[in-house]
């Protein structure tokens, strides 16, 4: 992601039904299929956290899939905040 000027990052944490049902996974497949990068991944207490980066209308669209997932999932709630953006960040991953 080399033009970081019409690139945004933020934090995303998913709340509901979201561990065990496939949530990371399928976060993974949208996220490389609409050609953001980041990571997904659980938290302690059966939250999922996301941070994406990419031009805005891709971070949207992201974020809009969070708040319905996949369809074993069964969001609640969707928290988003500003992150820095990562220059060097290629990718989307699983942590």
């Amino acid at each position: 992601m080399s033009d970081v000027s019409h690139v945004i990052r933020v934090r995303a944490v998913v709340r509901g039904r979201v561990q065990g049902v496939g949530f990371r996974y399928a976060t993974l497949a949208r996220a490389r299929m609409l050609g953001a990068v980041g990571w997904v991944r659980n938290l302690p207490f059966g939250e999922v956290e996301v941070e994406v980066q990419g031009s805005p209308e891709v971070v949207e669209n992201l974020i809009e899939w969070l708040h319905v997932g996949p369809r074993s999932a069964v969001v609640t709630d969707v928290r988003v905040t500003p992150a820095t953006v990562d220059p060097d960040a290629d990718t989307f991953m699983i942590r």
